[in-house]
């Protein structure tokens, strides 16, 4: 009885390759009508097809892998045609639609501040950080720690005090915020900046980090005073924290240092980056990271000192309140 299949130099894919070997043209003629045998075509779905009406777990996932695949095809397909379309039509071209995303389909704010509002202009005149902008005081920072710090607190301090200007690093000695700021007080600190714990992991007081990367490429950071970038603070709660930041730098920057402190907010996470930038022709522009780099998010925003037991809170977050639509933003 002898076994089916192509052993003896038959039809298949052995037998073709030992006539291919031996010079037999056969083997070029039999290859080809494989070949043109082998290609399937993807199964065209119906415009009301689902899946959910197959009941066979494998067939089903099977059935949406191709739908899957066929989608992506006709997306592509159409994405060319019309990218065929626009090259044709050339200026006369219709503009490409703007895509919906999360920033610009943003709930509206009502408190969102105009920039030739009288009123708004009027509160940042005479708020606590006008003489800030004003040039009559000047920024001196106080930057401490939690009880025993861990290096990658120490290290987030030091590099702090150098991307800060005028700003003074001193540990906490087991000292209680209600001691520590009269003594602030009483040396004309301005700020104070307290970098806490949690399982290891730098957290700063009123803001806390998400993120906290400590970067050091290149060249440490000059003793130049940088320039300040807000960015996307709109609303009247965006401003007071936008304000905040930009009090603890001195308002004269120096642009032969060419440093520029960011504080970039988006979806309430504030970014901030330490850059210097490299001019590397009359028209080309680079930018060198010099750290660190950590993302903040507010919790809650006091009047005047900070006090845990009887301060006088402006805003707070609360999640289960304020988080109901993916859309509404607050800074």
């Amino acid at each position: 009885m002898e076994e089916a299949g192509p052993a003896g130099g038959g039809p298949g894919r052995r037998g073709r390759e030992r006539r291919a070997a031996a010079g037999d043209p056969r083997a070029a003629e039999d290859g080809a009508a494989g070949g043109a045998a082998r290609p399937r075509r993807a199964a065209a779905f119906p415009p009301g097809f689902s899946t959910s009406e197959i009941k066979n777990r494998q067939r089903r996932h099977c059935m949406f892998t191709r739908w899957k695949l066929q989608q992506r095809k006709e997306k592509l397909a159409a994405k060319k045609k019309l990218k065929k379309e626009r090259e044709a039509l050339g200026d006369k071209a219709p503009p490409k639609p703007i895509p919906k995303t999360i920033d610009n389909q943003r709930v509206y704010d009502e408190t969102t501040v105009d920039p030739n509002d009288e009123e708004v202009a009027y509160d940042e005149a005479t708020d606590e950080f006008a003489s800030y902008f004003n040039r009559q005081t000047s920024p001196k920072i106080l930057i401490t720690t939690s009880d025993r710090p861990h290096g990658r607190t120490v290290r987030l301090c030091e590099q702090l005090s150098t991307v800060i200007p005028n700003s003074h690093v001193y540990y906490r000695r087991g000292l209680a915020l209600k001691k520590i700021i009269p003594q602030c007080i009483a040396r004309d600190f301005t700020d104070l900046i307290v970098i806490n714990e949690d399982r290891k992991t730098p957290k700063v007081l009123l803001a806390v980090p998400h993120e906290v990367e400590l970067v050091r490429r290149g060249k440490d950071p000059t003793e130049h005073i940088p320039e300040i970038i807000l960015n996307n603070f709109t609303t009247r709660l965006g401003h007071s924290i936008g304000r905040m930041f930009a009090s603890l730098f001195p308002h004269n920057p120096q642009f032969i240092g060419r440093q520029v402190a960011t504080f970039h907010n988006q979806r309430d996470y504030i970014f901030f980056r330490f850059h210097r930038y490299i001019f590397k022709s009359e028209k080309k522009v680079g930018i060198q990271e010099l750290g660190p780099r950590f993302t903040l998010k507010l919790r809650s925003l006091q009047k005047g000192t900070f006090d845990s037991k009887y301060g006088e809170y402006e805003w707070v977050h609360k999640p289960r309140e304020m988080d109901t639509s993916r859309r509404k933003f607050h800074l």
